[in-house]
């Protein structure tokens, strides 16, 4: 076998295209588009390299025109699960004694492949299934999961290169990073394409073989990225595939003495009750699993009387309402000080009045549809309570339609109480609450806002007064796991800003970071020595002469 010290190639971030009007891009992503709607499409299981199709299907529809079949998927059962991680287990041995180089030269052509052929086609899928508008696709489906595929080679790179700095005269110190001992689960959210082609991908990079079980309502996409894989030239079985609810994957995968791990994005009670069913579970494993999940939000923008109105608007609509509010990060909750808020409210009205909403193929809209019925129907639920409520105010928006999608206009609530439901719990749509506060009691106020989640995600602060932004970032170190100033609190990227929180917003791994990658690891340390001795006395064991 051939050896050499290889350098992968530096990654950097993939350049945004804008999608403009009348730009090669837009054309293509039009035809994709379109390409997508005229046909419905069969989707199976990938389980060992193969096409699985039950018979049992299901629909996919676009949320913002449900009226429209996409195609329909098909669903798994208990021996799908077992099925996908005896194929998982049959595929490690090869898979983790390829060379690491190998593998990296697979997950950078599924970078490439996704830069190129393929980045109108996953955009379109992203954009029908999970109606999002052409510029948070772009920014998700292509760009951040290129992101993460050239970012997790380096990274995987310099874990490799760490080694223990000394090994003295006749010995040799080193560390080798082994794949852990079983399969890998990844659980994965609709809401990003990006995380779902992450989470499966940075534990197979390592040398693991996994079992997938993406949300129902990205299958669409999943299945584009499996094809990525595939053409890619990840081996049979490496990444399985499976759609199936999860109550029933968890019954197979959580009892399994090869379960070594979890990788998750969803929410903080499903997680919760993960833990609890592995702690539960524990002595059935052959090695204590690996727990890395990223889980709710409710994050924050504090408002200083010292910032920026513009600043403020923008962090505001833009942190709120892209992707219909849809994203872990998007502002849910901001504190605006009374001798601000005339303007900053005549300024949200006027940016929110000009929103467009409606369906993704029409590149004006602004604003799509949430994610299916029960979302919509959840958050016209805590709309309609917010009307009825004397104490609440609502600012802007307020109504919603499902008649042929899923449609919420972004709102505005302003409440007298900082802690109103809206303010605590997580909704995951296009709603914002805001409490409006006396100047002078900001102090009071960064308590009121570290106390008020039991989540830690994000949260951003906007302020022109240094020394009130110094005092924010202390007081608040453990409110948000990503912490912006003077910005709205999403859009993290890959190599810049690694992504999670801790508290009840999950195990803090950091997406998009070394940290992540050496969870999927297990280190063994190798002393040699070359001169060993051959006699147990020790010198000090000698008799006084």
């Amino acid at each position: 076998m051939l050896k050499g010290f290889f350098n992968a190639p530096q990654p950097v971030n993939e350049p945004v295209l804008n999608y403009g009007p009348r730009s090669v891009e837009r054309a293509a992503l039009k035809a994709a588009l379109e390409d997508a709607r005229s046909k419905q499409i069969d989707i199976p299981m990938y389980i060992g390299g193969k096409e699985v199709r039950s018979g049992k299907t299901a629909e996919l529809r676009p949320p913002h025109d449900h009226k429209h079949l996409l195609g329909t998927y098909h669903e798994g059962n208990k021996q799908h699960v077992t099925d996908a991680i005896n194929a998982a287990m049959a595929a490690k041995a090869d898979w983790e004694n390829l060379p690491w180089e190998q593998r990296a030269a697979i997950f950078l052509k599924a970078a490439e492949l996704l830069a190129g052929p393929y980045r109108a086609k996953v955009n379109a899928a992203t954009m029908l299934g999970q109606s999002k508008n052409a510029y948070q696709a772009e920014i998700d489906s292509a760009c951040e999961l290129i992101d993460f595929l050239r970012f997790n080679v380096h990274y995987m790179t310099q874990i490799y290169a760490q080694q223990p700095p000394i090994s003295p005269k006749g010995v040799w110190n080193r560390v080798e990073q082994r794949p852990l001992e079983g399969f890998v689960f990844a659980l994965t959210p609709f809401n990003f394409t990006a995380i779902a082609g992450n989470l499966p991908t940075s534990a197979a990079m390592m040398g693991n073989v996994v079992v997938w079980k993406p949300a129902n309502t990205q299958i669409y996409a999943a299945n584009v990225l499996m094809q990525v894989f595939n053409e890619a030239g990840v081996p049979p079985g490496v990444i399985n595939l499976v759609y199936i609810d999860g109550p029933t994957v968890g019954e197979v995968v959580f009892t399994h003495p090869d379960f070594a791990g979890i990788h998750f994005t969803g929410s903080t009670g499903v997680f919760n009750n993960i833990w609890k069913t592995i702690g539960d579970n524990i002595s059935k494993y052959k090695s204590y699993p690996r727990i890395v999940g990223e889980t709710g939000g409710k994050d924050f923008v504090l408002i200083h009387p010292s910032a920026d109105v513009d600043v403020s608007n923008v962090a505001l609509v833009r942190g709120a309402f892209e992707y219909q509010g849809q994203k872990c990060s998007a502002a849910s909750r901001a504190y605006v000080p009374a001798s601000l808020w005339p303007a900053i409210s005549e300024r949200m009205k006027r940016d929110i009045a000009s929103f467009k909403m409606g369906p993704v193929e029409d590149f004006e809209n602004f604003i799509n549809a949430v994610i299916d019925e029960k979302s919509f129907d959840k958050l016209a639920k805590y709309i309609d309570a917010a009307k009825a409520d004397d104490s609440v105010e609502i600012i802007t928006g307020g109504n919603y339609d499902k008649s042929q999608g899923y449609f919420i206009e972004p709102t505005v609530i302003k409440v007298n109480d900082p802690y109103y439901v809206t303010m605590c719990e997580e909704l995951f749509g296009p709603v914002l609450t805001i409490y409006v506060y006396e100047d002078a009691k900001f102090s009071e106020v960064v308590d009121i806002v570290d106390k008020t989640s039991v989540y830690a995600l994000t949260g951003a602060i906007i302020a022109q007064d240094r020394y009130a932004i110094a005092e924010m970032t202390q007081r608040l170190r453990n409110a948000a796991g990503n912490f912006y100033i003077n910005d709205k609190p999403t859009g993290a990227v890959v190599g810049q800003q690694p992504f999670g929180g801790a508290r009840g917003s999950g195990t803090n791994d950091k997406a998009g970071s070394m940290i992540n990658l050496l969870r999927w690891v297990s280190p063994r340390t190798i002393k040699e020595t070359f001169d060993p001795p051959k006699d147990y006395r020790y010198p000090f064991l000698a008799k006084e002469v």
